[in-house]
């Protein structure tokens, strides 16, 4: 950072609150329409330099996902409380994001750099637009160089403006135009100036690296297909995470989302014994819920596949892509990997031939899907392919010797995870722990079952959601265990972790398939519920080692004593506030907005509380 940089900063960190009072209410509505209207709906933003916060809140406020930094910290600490999200300390020089952004917001901020920094600051900022993102910059309008208050301001004309832009081999074009200050009592000029990013060509070779990832092809793919097929050498569970979550989407698609859920398949080996058993067990969650999953069993031979295959089914018509190449699923090979990729399309329905290539990749998935050595996964097989399994101590491919540590609790769950080894030191076989949405309860229970040493646990939940996120947890905290599942449409019996949906598992016919004490460890959460009848019938029918009810919202109940359920036994508690104060959770502000024309006395009053509807009714009308 040069010195005239650094006395730029100085000034802004002296008078960040006098900043921040001066411009927090500048009316930029003109200048935010024209720049939104170029961003696509919900769109990625990055505010560069963004003093207040002011344009990143708007932007926000729109529905839009916004980054925000400033180089100056105490403007970043102001930003931060006004934007309700942390804002970081960064300068141009920090921006190493590549085609991340659909736009990025640089008003006033450029104009502190000297002339000769500019340049390089205007390449990293569209190196981190994506392709056809948008990027909008402001300078003060005049030329040259100047200081004021110890700030270095650099003015341009649209010429200058022009001739630095016009060397970026990125840009596609340039609108310019200017505007007089929006600050009361200021005559200023301002040079504004918005600029597009080329979109991308239609380069069907994806090279890997920082510049080119295929992880971001892939997860297009998976977002937009009504058909998925993949065949990969190795599937580690560091890759495995990058795509899990849009895979599930995808076979499972969310009520909101209105998307149909989609067919997949999956064909990975044993090939070098390369294959994390766990990912093998998340590729089981997926399987619960409809993929089909198949190992490729080597016997010596060599399996070295990768293919991703995308396909979707508009009407009578089929599109899709499919990418060959040399990437299999690990974080390497998917993110920073120098991996070759090419993209076979299939983009035109009224011309056989363009789908000759998709056709005869899809023709050849088929074979491999019903080879005779493609089997079908099960627990069975994966406990069998962990005793022979013999990984090589040199890497064998990219990623293949990936692995992270076990995570480990936080602060507060440390704190209850001893709490709860004292209450059952002290005789308790349940007890209700109370812990704040973010606090992380579902990782307190696997966490807990493991110190306990629990061979079978139970966790049980209202919402299939819920049971799914429970899964891919105990599966962290716990690599080598059978994880199964127990709703309207799967039920395990035979697992290691059961996650059940309380509306199923909850019935006399199901609870009759499990004795008392088949399970070491029960887990019920959004305990709040447990006085209903469903609850009732599963709490009097197990009877573990322990019992731990786990809720956020321990007062919102029936008027019922749900603490008697858990023996009255309150083993923790850490609400909203101590989340916040320990830094685990991210502070938040509130409003409330007084109304003197609704009449409180018309709402109708029940169960201690407002009717909701004709609450919501009122206030909105």
């Amino acid at each position: 950072m040069g010195l005239s940089m650094e006395k730029t900063l100085e000034f802004y960190d002296r008078n960040a609150a006098a900043f921040f009072q001066n411009t927090v209410g500048v009316d930029m509505s003109t200048l935010h329409h024209r720049f939104l209207q170029e961003i696509p709906k919900g769109g990625m933003l990055l505010d560069v330099g963004c003093g207040s916060g002011r344009d990143a809140k708007v932007f926000k406020d729109y529905g839009y996902r916004v980054t925000a930094f400033d180089a100056s910290h105490e403007m970043a600490v102001l930003a931060s409380e006004y934007l309700g999200q942390p804002v970081a300390v960064r300068t141009f020089d920090d921006i190493d994001e590549v085609a991340f952004y659909d736009g990025i917001w640089a008003c006033a901020s450029l104009l502190h750099l000297p002339l000769f920094e500019i340049p390089a600051a205007l390449v990293r900022l569209c190196t981190a637009l994506k392709p056809g993102g948008t990027l909008y910059l402001s300078f003060k309008e005049g030329e040259g160089e100047r200081k004021k208050d110890g700030r270095h301001f650099t003015d341009l004309n649209e010429n200058t403006l022009h001739d630095l832009l016009g060397n970026l081999k990125f840009i596609e074009k340039i609108d310019c135009w200017k505007t007089t200050d929006q600050r009361p009592g200021r005559t200023d000029r301002w040079l504004n100036a918005m600029v597009w990013r080329k979109p991308s060509l239609r380069n069907r070779l994806i090279t890997g690296g920082k510049e080119s990832p295929f992880l971001p092809s892939l997860l297009e793919g998976i977002q937009h297909a009504t058909e998925i097929d993949m065949a990969v050498a190795f599937t580690k569970s560091t890759g495995l995470r990058l795509l899990f979550a849009d895979l599930k989407q995808a076979i499972d698609p969310s009520e909101e989302s209105q998307r149909l859920p989609a067919r997949l398949r999956i064909i990975t080996s044993d090939y070098l014994d390369v294959t994390d058993p766990e990912a093998l067990r998340s590729l089981m969650l997926l399987q619960e819920r409809g993929a089909q999953v198949r190992v490729y069993e080597s016997a010596g031979s060599s399996f070295h596949m990768k293919a991703y295959i995308f396909v979707r089914h508009e009407g009578n018509i089929t599109r899709g892509m499919a990418y060959v190449g040399s990437s299999n699923i690990s974080r390497q090979a998917l993110q920073d990997g120098l991996e070759w990729n090419y993209r076979i399309e299939a983009s035109n329905p009224k011309e056989p031939a363009d789908h000759s290539g998709l056709v005869e990749i899809r023709s050849r998935f088929e074979e491999l899907f019903d080879d005779p050595h493609t089997v079908p996964l099960d627990h069975l097989w994966i406990e069998g392919y962990e005793r022979r399994r013999r990984l090589s101590p040199i890497a064998v491919a990219p990623g293949s010797n990936e692995h992270e540590p076990p995570p480990a609790p936080n602060s507060i769950q440390e704190e209850a995870l001893s709490a709860l080894v004292k209450t059952r030191t002290a005789g308790y076989r349940r007890g209700l722990v109370v812990m704040a949405t973010g606090l992380g309860k579902t990782w307190l229970a696997a966490f807990d079952s493991q110190q306990m040493n629990a061979k079978r646990v139970l966790f049980v939940a209202h919402r299939e959601e819920i049971l799914f996120q429970a899964e891919t947890t105990f599966l962290r905290i716990r690599p080598h265990a059978r994880v199964g599942f127990y709703t309207g449409q799967v039920k395990d019996q035979e697992v290691d972790i059961l996650c059940a949906s309380v509306q199923t598992l909850g019935k006399l016919k199901h609870l009759s398939l499990f004795p008392p004490r088949h399970f070491d460890y029960v887990v019920v959460d959004e305990f709040h519920h447990a006085s209903a009848p469903t609850y009732r019938h599963l709490l009097g029918h197990f009877e573990p080692r322990f019992l731990l009810g786990l809720t956020a919202t321990p007062d919102r109940t029936d008027q019922s004593d749900i603490l008697s359920l858990c023996d009255n036994n309150l083993v923790f508690s850490r609400n909203l506030f101590m989340g916040v104060s320990s830094g685990l959770l991210v502070p938040f502000h509130y409003f409330g907005i007084f109304d003197e024309a609704v009449n409180y006395r018309e709402i109708p009053w029940r169960s201690g509380k407002f009717d909701p509807e004709q609450l919501s009714n009122k206030l909105a009308t």
